[in-house]
């Protein structure tokens, strides 16, 4: 019988250990526009996941308001509050971790998050970076403790029904992460019988329970956990989206990725569904964001070396 057991975050020192520091520097030249066909299939498997997982999962994860660079009453709130908060991580290494040696949270989604508070706000200084648990992301937007969302957080139906997603800004996969020792070949071959390991309120969670045939599943706060209980042999395997899990091998040497992907997924700006005008703004950032190829120089910098393919492969496209 499965059984379901949540840890919580004092280890995550350990794996903190291993991250060195980074510096964001100026990238590479601009990808080439986006390859449709592999856009293309990468929303027909998406959807074709979700009409394989039921009846509530009928969404279309690529909907979203149109871009705009009105300001509406949610946007204007905000400034006149004269402060953004956006909800990060701040131990997924090159997606948003801390510089142990500046004490700053950088990465992919903070040069993002960084550039939709530069153009709502004006003013960086008016951008405040919140760090919030993985499970906790939904709540932080619902009960007003941040303003938006930008944390390697997956677009899916049941989300939808509880916050307003911008349009998706990175095609990503689930991956299944295993000590190099392990002799598990496949995704398979990673989780049957064994005790695997997923953020709650993950969609990695949701895979990987719904697969039903791991021996335990452990669910931590934040996904670094995971790593941790790995480095200390409590856990066989770790279910994560491909840009993490990425992270996690290059954080430490004695990890890998199986082969195959469990699930693909898109990743989207999640805020309140009543603020339809600061979705679009949002949007609006996206798209500029991309353009100017700051999205490309932000990818090559801090994922190209770990994840590999263009960037393009990983740009969602406009659906």
């Amino acid at each position: 019988m499965r059984k379901r057991t949540v840890i919580g975050t004092a280890t995550r020192a350990l794996a903190l250990l291993a991250a060195g520091a980074v510096v964001l520097t100026a990238g590479g030249p601009v990808g080439a526009a986006p390859r449709a066909a592999q856009q293309a299939q990468q929303e027909q498997q998406t959807q074709q996941e979700q009409q394989e997982q039921g009846p509530t999962d009928t969404c279309d994860v690529y909907k979203s308001v149109p871009p705009s660079t009105e300001d509406g009453p949610a946007v204007k709130a905000i400034k006149a509050r004269r402060s953004l908060v956006i909800g990060v991580d701040q131990n997924s290494y090159r997606w948003g971790a801390r510089n142990p040696n500046t004490g700053q949270i950088e990465g992919f989604d903070i040069d993002l998050a960084r550039a939709i508070g530069a153009a709502v706000m004006g003013d960086p200084d008016k951008v405040v970076l919140k760090p919030v648990a993985t499970a906790d992301r939904i709540d932080a937007v619902k009960k007003g403790r941040v303003d938006l969302i930008v944390r390697t957080m997956t677009i899916n139906c049941k989300r939808m029904e509880d916050v307003a997603f911008s349009k998706p800004y990175f095609n990503t996969t689930q991956r299944v992460l295993v000590p190099k020792a392990s002799p598990a070949k496949s995704v398979d071959d990673a989780i049957k019988d064994r005790t695997v390991c997923a953020a709650d309120g993950s969609t990695a969670q949701a895979v990987v329970t719904g697969k039903k045939t791991a021996a335990k599943v452990v669910t931590v706060e934040n996904q670094l956990d995971c790593l941790v209980l790995m480095q200390l042999g409590k856990v066989d395997a770790t279910m994560t989206d491909t840009g993490l899990a990425a992270g996690q091998a290059a954080q430490d040497q004695t990890v890998r990725m199986v082969d195959g992907e469990a699930q693909p997924e898109v990743m989207g700006v999640a805020m309140l569904k009543e603020s339809p005008d600061l979705t679009a703004r949002v949007n609006q950032v996206l798209a500029d964001y991309y353009a100017r190829g700051d999205w490309a120089r932000s990818y090559d910098h801090w994922l190209k070396p770990y994840m590999g393919g263009e960037a393009d492969h990983y740009w969602p496209g406009t659906h």
